[in-house]
């Protein structure tokens, strides 16, 4: 597509009214993502990795940190192509339908891995977590197309809350299949979980395929997407220090995201390890979390429209610096339930807040190839600190661990001050 092409229909875009049909379809694939999100990220599939798969390993963390950090890596190499690809007019909704269905089978496989299974564990969570977030390259990159620029953080906000709702409403289905825990006559209802998982994604993500369309054209099939790909790549890089606000901004991004998602990834292993809860509790804890997360997507997302996308993302770190402190001290149940509920006010805030931020200042004909890297940047941070925090809590103890993430949360704070808010202009 050209870019007089794409200009147009970012000026058509702006025009129309917002659909909130189109908006509530397109957060319902956040509804459905979550599933995966809760069940195999936090809670269910990393205790049962730890206790069950891994049992007779003593790098059981390291192994953890390495399966995502691999996939992460898979994902970091791919998103800045599909992106590219994408905006050329490959269509996203194709390439989003493509991953989410990897994501779901992949899911649906771990029903079939038993105690000791370390290899096929890790190849699954690897293929599961490509197709997760390879696809929110292109579901994020809808933002732009359902709504008009002074609505970002609202719609953001309400995308990352609705979010949350499903993985309330996940917990809350498979609560009943942790009430025996990990032992022995129990652990089918555990694997049982993550079908569940599995069926939600699929279910809640047919909404977006039906009702949300995609404004791109779509290019010939005889057109050969990867060079297309790789040649805008290209291009991308040889012009990107002319964007060099957009560049702080995913450096800076590059930096906190890595916490946050470490924080994400382990968080349920620290709570049974450190800190001894058992998993009824880990699973309330998250309820907390995704409760308060609603509270702070929607709110900060409302504030994000008022205060400006940049202080509101301060805001949120800020929340999360504090969260890495109390964590670091805390020795009972009664504060990491209170850490629980900041955690869940920082997570709402900082994802929907990045999100709008980076649609507020890209340049309006690159979004999708722009949002690639947006994607790029995040997943590549994330092989780092999950490996980081594996090594170090395997051979040190996960309070040092803990303590090397807060020292990447102020780094990124500080590298988001220098970032000006303002939109690109193509060159």
């Amino acid at each position: 597509m050209s870019t007089l092409n794409q200009s147009h229909n970012e000026q058509q875009n702006e025009q129309q009214p917002v659909s909130r049909g189109k908006v509530f379809a397109w957060a319902l694939y956040d509804f459905a993502n979550t599933a995966f999100y809760v069940l195999i990220l936090t809670v269910g599939y990393p205790l049962y990795f730890k206790k069950i798969v891994a049992a007779d390993s003593t790098q059981s963390d390291a192994l953890w940190g390495l399966a995502f950090s691999i996939s992460m890596l898979f994902v970091a190499l791919l998103s800045p192509v599909l992106g590219a690809v994408a905006d050329y007019g490959a269509g996203k909704k194709r390439f989003l339908g493509i991953f989410t269905v990897l994501c779901v089978l992949a899911t649906a496989g771990l029903f079939f891995v038993e105690g000791s299974m370390i290899v096929w564990g890790i190849v699954l969570l690897i293929l599961a977590n490509i197709g997760f977030e390879a696809g929110l390259v292109f579901y994020d990159a809808f933002l732009p197309e359902i709504t008009t620029e002074r609505s970002y953080g609202r719609v953001s906000g309400y995308g990352f809350a609705v979010g949350y709702i499903g993985s309330l409403v996940t917990l809350f289905t498979a609560l009943p299949l942790f009430e025996g825990g990990f032992e022995p006559e129990n652990l089918l209802n555990v694997r049982i979980s993550f079908l569940v998982a599995a069926g939600f994604f699929f279910f809640f993500a047919l909404p977006l395929f039906a009702f949300v369309p995609d404004r791109q054209r779509f290019a010939p099939l005889k057109l050969n997407f990867a060079k297309v790909g790789f040649e805008r790549l290209r291009n991308t890089i040889r012009e990107f220090p002319l964007y060099r606000n957009v560049a702080k901004f995913l450096l800076s991004y590059f930096i906190y995201i890595d916490a946050i998602n470490t924080i994400i990834v382990f968080s349920s292993i620290f709570a049974d390890e450190t800190l001894h809860l058992t998993i009824q509790e880990i699973i309330y804890f998250f309820i907390i979390v995704q409760t308060s997360a609603i509270i702070g997507s929607l709110v900060f997302g409302v504030l994000a429209d008022k205060l400006g996308h940049k202080k509101t993302l301060t805001l949120s770190l800020l929340i999360w610096v504090v969260i890495v402190v109390i964590a670091y001290f805390t020795t009972d149940k009664t504060t990491f339930f209170v850490v629980g509920f900041l955690a869940g006010i920082a997570l709402g805030s900082s994802q929907s807040s990045s999100r709008s931020l980076m649609s507020a200042i890209v340049p309006a004909d690159k979004k999708t190839e722009f949002f690639g890297f947006y994607s790029f940047f995040g997943k590549a941070s994330a092989i780092l600190g999950p490996l980081l925090f594996g090594v170090l809590s395997s051979n040190f103890n996960q309070r040092v661990a803990i303590l090397a993430i807060g020292i990447l949360l102020i780094g990124g704070l500080l590298l988001l001050q220098r970032v000006e808010v303002k939109r690109a202009e193509s060159t």
